[in-house]
C-alpha cells in the first residue's frame, strides 16, 4: 500500500503557550508536515491582539521555532468584514503554496471551534485541533514538566488582580489561582508569551517592563533583553 505523504500545514501562532504546545504535538505526527506559523498583529500597536506580543519578539519566536512567519495584519478597530477579507486573502494565498491544513491551539471552547469550521469550511483548508481536548490541569503539569517557559502578558481584571501581569506562568502561580479559574486561561482570564520549551531551538532572553491597565485588561511588556519597556498608548 502505498504510503499517504504528510499533510503541508501552517500553525495559527499567538505567541502564548496553548499554540506553542500545539507546535510541539504536531512535529511529533507522521500525518502533519509543518511548513509556516501565521499570526494576526493590530497594526495600531504593532502587537499581536490580547498577548501584546512585539513583532521583533514574534520573529524571534519563529526563528526558534525554526519555521517562517507569516504576518496579518489588522486595522484597530476591526471590523468582522475586514478581518474577514484579510484572513480570505492568506487563505487564498495558502492554496498557491499548497498548504492543505491550519492547525490551532484551542483547548475546548466549542464557539469558537465551529467559528474556525465554519469560516474554513470550502476553502480548501482543513482545520486542525491537535491539543483540543486536553484536561486543562493535566495539560498545564505537562508543558511545565517538559520544560516550557512563559510570561503573562495579559491579564482580565474582572477574573485576576493585576498583580498577575507579568508573572511567570509557573507552578507556584497555578497554586495561586482562584476557584475556577482555569489553569491554561482559556476562558480569557490571561494570556501568555512563550520564551522556551521543547518546541524552539533555543531559549528566548526576555525580560518584563512596564504594566498597564486599558479597557479593563492589564498588560505586561514582555521584550527581548535589551530592549526598551514601554507599551506604547
Amino acid at each position: 500500500m502505498k504510503a499517504i505523504p504528510p499533510k503541508p500545514t501552517i500553525l495559527s501562532w499567538s505567541s502564548g503557550k496553548d499554540s506553542a504546545w500545539a507546535l510541539h504535538v504536531l512535529r511529533r505526527d507522521p500525518a502533519v508536515e509543518l511548513v509556516g506559523l501565521v499570526s494576526t498583529v493590530n497594526e495600531r500597536y504593532d502587537r499581536v491582539a490580547m498577548h501584546a506580543t512585539r513583532v521583533d519578539l514574534l520573529r524571534r519566536q519563529a526563528r526558534a521555532a525554526g519555521l517562517p512567519l507569516e504576518i496579518i495584519l489588522l486595522p484597530d478597530p476591526c471590523s468582522d468584514e475586514q478581518y474577514a477579507q484579510r484572513m480570505q486573502h492568506f487563505v487564498d494565498l495558502a492554496i498557491t503554496r499548497r498548504v492543505e491544513a491550519i492547525a490551532f491551539g484551542d483547548l475546548f471552547l466549542e464557539d469558537i471551534r465551529r467559528y474556525r469550521e465554519e469560516q474554513l469550511r470550502g476553502s480548501g483548508l482543513d482545520p486542525l485541533f491537535p491539543v483540543w481536548g486536553r484536561e486543562t490541569r493535566s495539560l498545564a503539569d505537562e508543558m511545565l514538566a517538559e520544560g516550557l517557559e512563559a510570561y503573562v502578558s495579559s491579564v482580565d481584571l474582572a477574573k485576576l488582580p493585576v498583580s498577575v501581569a507579568g508573572r511567570k506562568w509557573n507552578r507556584e502561580l497555578l497554586a495561586q489561582l482562584p476557584p475556577g479559574c482555569d489553569p491554561c486561561g482559556e476562558n480569557g482570564e490571561l494570556h501568555t508569551i512563550v520564551a522556551a520549551g521543547p518546541m524552539f531551538r533555543e531559549p528566548i532572553p526576555v525580560r518584563v517592563g512596564e504594566v498597564v491597565q486599558r479597557d479593563g485588561f492589564a498588560y505586561a511588556d514582555v521584550v527581548l533583553d535589551g530592549e526598551g519597556l514601554g507599551i506604547r498608548d
